[in-house]
């Protein structure tokens, strides 16, 4: 007999159900997310499952390194694709682990990636880098008003940035409280400097760019750091089929519902990759920076729209040419780009 297993994963505990091969229910219970326990209730059914499914929920790693090592074959179901029933008027916990283990039995289980177990902890400390570059650039922001505000100044953000000297408290001393607002910006500016740092050499001692992925620092706006974010969150670039597939994935194309002209709302704008969608939006503002025929791109593209659509439209091509560099293993051309 062949039985299929849908996991619907919370946060401290999951709902577990076994449908046999007609579709029939034959087993269902809540259970703690403890790995033991888990093991040890799956175990009598386990000649006969065939397939596990498990939500792709921010939690998954752990239920399916465990199930994987337990000889499992596991599913990673996307769940921005799934298809409930038409018509549904009830949906629970139980309900949607059946609907996991149907869809596999069915075979029309849309499928999510499941990253590699060892190369996981590298991709979450890039994250955390991303994160903490976020937070730098909100203080750095905060500061820009605070001496625009009072001083009537604009300082340069590498400025802002220095570690070896302080640019910016003598621009406040005459008054102690906004002395004190840009000491303690500067200093906490100053400490998510030293991390973003540590990680950035941390990671480069123990991970390099491989081919096709050392290619992508031909194009512009994208360094070695970038181009191994890119790296650890596409993975296998030939999972993607087409070039719009990996853009969509990338969230750089218009999530957007039109009816008789007008705007009627947004379709699963935050599908995808966010971590992919920052990689290049960092890409975009550097290129359009730093190298002349980006900036004439957006220059070309903020005439006609305005700034923000012109960002995010050179957002779209970088991520579009860096899929043809990494799938045709070829260096960045401008020519084609911008063309």
């Amino acid at each position: 007999m062949k039985l299929y297993t849908g996991f619907d994963l919370h946060s401290t505990n999951s709902y577990v159900g076994i449908i046999d091969e007609d579709g029939k229910r034959i087993w269902k219970k809540k259970l703690r997310n403890d790995p033991s326990l888990i093991s040890a209730t799956l175990r009598r059914f386990k000649r006969d499952i065939v397939g596990v499914v498990v939500e792709s929920t921010y939690n998954w790693y752990w239920a399916v390194d465990l199930l994987t090592e337990e000889g499992y074959h596991v599913h990673l179901a996307n769940p921005s694709r799934i298809q409930q029933y038409s018509g549904l008027k009830h949906g629970d916990d139980e309900h949607d682990a059946f609907w996991l283990a149907e869809m596999l039995r069915l075979k029309i289980l849309p499928e999510g990636y499941i990253y590699p177990k060892e190369q996981r902890p590298l991709r979450d400390l890039l994250r955390k880098r991303g994160h903490l570059v976020r937070l730098r650039t909100s203080l750095i922001q905060s500061l820009q008003n605070i001496l625009a505000r009072n001083m009537g100044t604009k300082m340069n953000t590498n400025r802002m940035k220095a570690l070896r000297t302080d640019h910016v408290t003598p621009l406040l001393a005459g008054n102690d409280d906004l002395s004190l607002a840009g000491k303690v910006s500067k200093d906490a500016i100053d400490s998510l400097t030293r991390q973003i740092t540590a990680i950035e050499v941390a990671v480069e001692k123990k991970i390099t760019l491989k081919t096709p992925y050392d290619l992508l620092t031909s194009m512009p706006g994208v360094g070695r750091v970038l181009a191994l974010t890119i790296m650890m969150e596409t993975g296998p670039i030939d999972r993607f089929s087409t070039v719009r597939n990996y853009v969509s994935y990338c969230r750089k194309v218009p999530a957007a519902r039109f009816s008789n002209e007008k705007k009627k709302g947004t379709n699963n704008r935050k599908n995808g990759n966010k971590y992919l969608s920052w990689a290049y939006a960092e890409a975009a503002e550097l290129a359009r920076r730093f190298d002349p025929e980006a900036r004439a791109y957006y220059d070309r593209k903020r005439r006609r729209t305005n700034a923000p659509v012109a960002y995010n439209a050179l957002a779209n091509k970088l991520s579009r040419a860096a899929y043809y560099i990494m799938r045709d293993r070829v260096l960045f051309m401008p020519e084609r780009m911008f063309a």
